[in-house]
């Protein structure tokens, strides 16, 4: 509840002293249904002084009125502005080695990405997944909800195998490229090296440069030899030690060349405190408009007055005035 004139208000105090000199300057003429009422008895006394000071009471509601009070309807939704974020994550068979134990490299990955997403509920994010090629898992979106569960969706053999992160790269830029937002980011995660697609990572990073989007890059996995589950026709599935190349310099280079940063997870909890350390460093002031919406009460007072000034002349003209 507010008041549009709140200094009409305390015109108010004025009414009580109004009614006093108006039965002082009036005489007996004026204060007739106060001199009655006590002769009157009983209801019929009662009933003459709540008629007497209708007209009264309709004054004060019609200042109450042009102070204008007004009720709050409601708050507008919240309008923020944050970050526009793509996440560009490996999922070449080499994700699935098994140095992150009890789980894979990927299915790491996917849950440290889910939990830097529900910490930026302001944010728009997107997925883009890659493999010999790239392709975008989910678009810029606030509906993380969705976006949840197409992160979840993300696995091997959704592509052939290979590892093409300049295409990656390159794909996530083009989900930037509408942007209007002052801050777009890329988190780049993969476990190895380029061996595959038509752009270089280093032409991807320039690309990403034009466009002002920093790229974080990570690097997950230990090189060497690391355990790979391969299914083997005659044996089945077993446990393979492989050797996985890794191009730690070209991480740092694109990292370096769109005002990132490099890091390296050799586990899960190592992981998990780079997505932390991202959320930190990419944190916007969140500029919220609120609006709320009024209903003026003066009409309803003013209506609420002029039926008593109506109550007033019917019965100061029937009943009030004619009990003995």
């Amino acid at each position: 509840m507010r008041w549009e004139s709140p200094w009409l208000v305390a015109l108010l105090l004025l009414v009580p002293l109004l009614a006093l000199l108006s039965r002082r300057w009036q005489g007996r003429a004026a204060a007739v249904l106060w001199t009655r009422a006590p002769r009157s008895g009983g209801l019929g006394a009662a009933l003459v002084r709540a008629v007497a000071l209708l007209p009264w009471l309709a004054l004060a509601l019609a200042l109450v009125a042009l102070a204008r009070p007004q009720q709050g309807l409601r708050l507008s939704e919240t309008e923020s502005r944050g970050v526009d974020i793509v996440l560009a994550i490996d999922i070449s068979p080499s994700m699935s080695a098994q140095d992150f134990l009890p789980r894979n490299r990927l299915n790491v990955a996917k849950e440290t990405a889910r939990e830097f997403v529900r910490h930026r509920p302001h944010d728009r994010i997107g997925v883009v997944g890659f493999a010999a090629t790239a392709f975008t898992q989910c678009p810029l979106t606030l509906d993380h909800e969705a976006l949840d569960e197409l992160v979840q969706g993300l696995d091997l053999g959704l592509a052939e195998d290979g590892t093409a992160i300049g295409m990656g790269l390159a794909t996530a830029v083009a989900r930037l490229r509408e942007s209007r937002t002052p801050s777009k980011v890329i988190v780049l995660l993969t476990d190895g090296a380029n061996n595959r697609g038509q752009i270089d990572p280093l032409t991807g990073a320039d690309l990403a440069r034009a466009l002002r989007v920093r790229v974080y890059t990570v690097l997950v996995g230990r090189g060497g030899l690391v355990p790979v589950p391969k299914d083997d026709p005659e044996l089945g599935r077993r446990i393979v030690m492989t050797v996985m190349d890794v191009d730690e310099p070209t991480l740092q280079q694109i990292a370096s060349r769109t005002g990132g940063r490099f890091y390296r997870a050799t586990d899960a909890a190592a992981l998990s405190g780079i997505y932390a350390e991202i959320d930190r460093l990419e944190r916007v002031p969140v500029r919220s408009i609120t609006y709320r919406e009024y209903r003026d009460l003066g009409p309803l007072v003013l209506g609420a007055a002029a039926v008593m000034l109506a109550g007033f002349g019917l019965l100061g003209a029937t009943v009030a005035f004619r009990l003995p």
